[in-house]
């Protein structure tokens, strides 16, 4: 485990006899806390990076790319009517994945943190913005559903008038999905670099980390600007991301952090020691 000792040296622990027991001792110890060892927190970022993973390929291919049918607002409105409870169980599980997210931030930021405190931070804080626009974008997928449905307050509109303002939508929650992984791109360039420098991760991760981030810029920016271009670019763009994402996901998993390197970096920090 990794000790941070606080202002106080860790000389200071003291041995008191207890008043109520004299011939009982304890030890107390001044400003000192133990940290969870970093190979712990490797080992549960990869298990939510891998549930992260599993969850947004369920319901992006498995979901909702099964569902909506392009170019067909009434074919796809009536997949999902068919198929509502599925179509609900994906936007749930859509947040189950952003829930993860909010944990795996802060051991990103605990793991890299040694190399460069300033850049892990703003590497959580562009992430922490991605979350929040995917997670305010699940509106849309809830507003289609709403839309095709129907209802007592829609019966002023016509069922292929409902379809078109449902599949609109759904085209919202698309490019509500590429406006948060600008965000995401960001936050995988900066852990890319982090992972780089830090010694105690491959550095092949890194530099595959900074390749998915350029490719979700490229993809997302070509979303709003140049959508026939990014149409010929996917799913093509998107294949050098999940090779990086999977590929960190399974090293934090099973290899976790080179721990004899980790303490030799921590080692030249004021502060921190190990036991």
């Amino acid at each position: 485990m990794a000790l941070r000792v606080g202002a106080v040296p860790f000389c200071n622990n003291r041995l008191v006899r207890s008043s109520n027991n004299p011939g009982k001792i304890k030890t107390m110890n001044a400003d000192q806390h133990v940290e969870t060892s970093p190979q712990t927190y490797a080992r549960i970022g990869g298990v939510l990076y891998l549930v992260i993973i599993a969850a947004g390929m369920f319901a992006e291919l498995f979901v909702r790319g099964k569902l909506v049918v392009p170019g067909n607002p009434a074919v796809t409105a009536n997949n999902i009517i068919a198929h509502e409870l599925l179509w609900r169980v994906s936007i749930a599980t859509d947040l189950v994945m952003h829930i993860c997210d909010v944990p795996l931030m802060l051991i990103f930021f605990i793991l890299l943190r040694p190399v460069n405190k300033d850049l892990a931070l703003l590497a959580l804080l562009f992430n922490l913005i991605q979350t929040a626009v995917l997670v305010a974008n699940k509106l849309n997928l809830l507003t289609a559903l709403f839309a095709i449905a129907g209802g007592a307050n829609l019966k002023a509109f016509d069922p292929n008038q409902l379809y078109a303002i449902g599949y609109n939508a759904i085209h919202l929650h698309g490019y509500g999905f590429g406006v948060g992984l600008i965000f995401f791109g960001f936050t995988c360039l900066i852990l890319g670099y982090l992972i780089f420098r830090s010694g105690y991760l491959p550095r092949a991760l890194g530099v595959l980390m900074q390749i998915a981030g350029a490719c979700y810029l490229v993809n997302s920016f070509a979303v709003i600007i140049a959508p026939a271009f990014a149409d010929r670019m996917f799913p093509f763009i998107l294949l050098p991301p999940f090779i990086a994402e999977l590929s960190l996901c399974l090293w934090l998993l099973v290899k976790g952090v080179n721990m004899a390197k980790w303490n030799a970096g921590i080692g030249a920090h004021p502060g921190y020691t190990t036991v």
